[in-house]
């Protein structure tokens, strides 16, 4: 499905909007984040079935934003073999695009032996995406707040996609759908591009605390919760020198997943 007809879904005549100003003033307390894989067809049964129940962010008349993201990493990819290897505790530094109003951040997302995530981030001029060393404001941010120091990481992968966010009526949890999902590998002699056809990726973000329409949603729909990084799975993917036992085992669950929902 491209850009364009993400935005022309006929289910966003019946599904009421909420601006990003409006987005941005809902707090979640003692929030969780799940994630799904699911298909693009169960994505639009899912769209169908959230239609009375959700609102969907939109920015202008645009409802499905389009992201690029690059991840940095360390010369023999540190951060991709600690996930890889399942420690607890862990990084990754990126920066961010929204493309369609060009505003950029670098961000340093640390996983902690909890299982919370803890992200910090800020804005930096679009020209610095790709050489964030060269930024005196991200070079200042990694030293404070980042494991790796700015001159030791490189782009890594690039991961584009479309993203959809939902919120429901009483504000207490926000749904991401992210679709279109592309890979570059950045440290291939040449640039290598990877993606999984139809592959859809929700992440479900609620109080805990709070009854989740969603999760009902999902549950009827017969669809599992499936931790993935879109870092680990596109690296995977598009680069063959790596260790990837761990992570090809779950591409081929994903596939598997598509497959089965292609009847909806």
């Amino acid at each position: 499905m491209t850009y364009e007809q993400l935005n022309a879904l006929e289910v966003w005549q019946k599904m009421p909007t909420i601006t990003l100003d409006e987005m941005s003033s809902i707090k979640l307390m003692n929030r969780v984040d799940t994630k799904y894989v699911i298909s693009e067809e169960c994505c639009m049964e899912l769209l169908r079935r959230a239609v009375d129940k959700y609102s969907v962010q939109v920015i202008g008349d645009v409802r499905a934003c389009r992201y690029s993201t690059l991840y940095y990493d360390t010369p023999d990819l540190e951060m991709y073999t600690v996930h890889h290897n399942r420690k607890l505790t862990r990084q990754k530094i990126r920066t961010r695009t929204y493309v369609e109003s060009g505003v950029t951040f670098i961000e340093v997302k640390n996983k902690t032996n909890k299982g919370r995530t803890k992200k910090k981030r800020i804005a930096i001029d679009e020209s610095y995406f790709a050489r964030v060393s060269e930024s005196a404001e991200a070079a200042a941010f990694l030293r404070e707040r980042a494991n790796f120091a700015p001159e030791i990481i490189s782009p890594a992968l690039i991961t584009k996609f479309d993203r959809i966010t939902l919120v429901n009526h009483a504000h207490t949890e926000r749904l991401t759908i992210d679709m279109n999902l592309r890979f570059v590998n950045m440290r291939a002699a040449e640039p290598c591009e990877a993606k999984i056809d139809r592959m859809v990726i929700v992440e479900l973000k609620q109080d805990g605390l709070c009854y989740s329409p969603m999760k009902e949603i999902l549950l009827d729909l017969r669809v599992k919760k499936l931790k993935v990084s879109k870092y680990c799975v596109g690296t995977a993917l598009s680069n063959p020198t790596v260790k990837a036992n761990r992570f090809k085992r779950k591409i081929r669950l994903i596939h598997k997943t598509i497959a089965e929902q292609s009847q909806f």
